[in-house]
């Protein structure tokens, strides 16, 4: 059965010190699920405005954003990314990952998309640490050691993308991490009912 793309509006948020482009799902048949969706991003872009002190610091001024990353197969995948200046010599950006199965309105963790009882962690982790070697990247904290079940992540192109909020990996001057790998690469520990195994063929 061929599944259709969600329709997507984008809200637009202008107010002092606050401008906001944020998705908006419409027109799913399960009414529920485009309900929790819903309900879900826009409780990600209130997470994010709190932990950026958006409330508590009259000074701090916010423009945020999101990308799509998968819209196929029942499977909805964004990023929420969001830009808090405050003064000093540069603000900071935060960036959350979603990712939904549509036809449930189900909001997936990292652990989620794997088989129960599969190794995943250890072998993303192991995924995550050659190619930190390969692309020679600095460590604040070295060495790298596991990847967490509560990672941030989305997925794009057949790809499970794991991510690392500013500071936690590496110094502020190289960004977010990211880190590709291909489903193909983890197709044995992936649970095949999952967001993540839809995209297997």
């Amino acid at each position: 059965m061929v599944t259709l793309p969600v329709n997507i509006h984008t809200e637009y948020v202008k107010q002092k010190r606050l401008e906001l482009y944020y998705p908006v799902i419409y027109g799913l048949p399960n009414k529920e699920a485009e309900k929790k969706i819903n309900y879900e991003i826009l409780a990600s872009v209130q997470q994010i405005l709190m932990d950026q002190g958006f409330y508590e610091n009259p000074l701090t001024e916010i423009t945020g954003h999101f990308e799509l990353k998968t819209n196929e197969k029942d499977v909805l995948s964004l990023t929420i990314i969001n830009y808090a200046y405050s003064g000093g010599a540069h603000g900071l950006t935060l960036m959350k990952g979603l990712t939904f199965d549509v036809s449930t309105g189900k909001k997936y963790l990292l652990s989620e998309l794997f088989l129960d009882d599969s190794d995943y962690v250890k072998v993303l982790s192991s995924m995550v640490s050659t190619q930190i070697k390969e692309r020679d990247i600095f460590l604040l904290n070295p060495p790298f050691k596991s990847v967490s079940p509560e990672q941030d992540f989305y997925i794009a192109d057949k790809a499970l993308v794991l991510f690392y909020q500013l500071y936690k990996l590496t110094a502020y001057a190289f960004g977010f991490p990211y880190f590709p790998i291909s489903v193909y690469a983890i197709e044995k520990v992936v649970d095949p009912q999952s967001p993540l195994g839809k995209m297997l063929p």
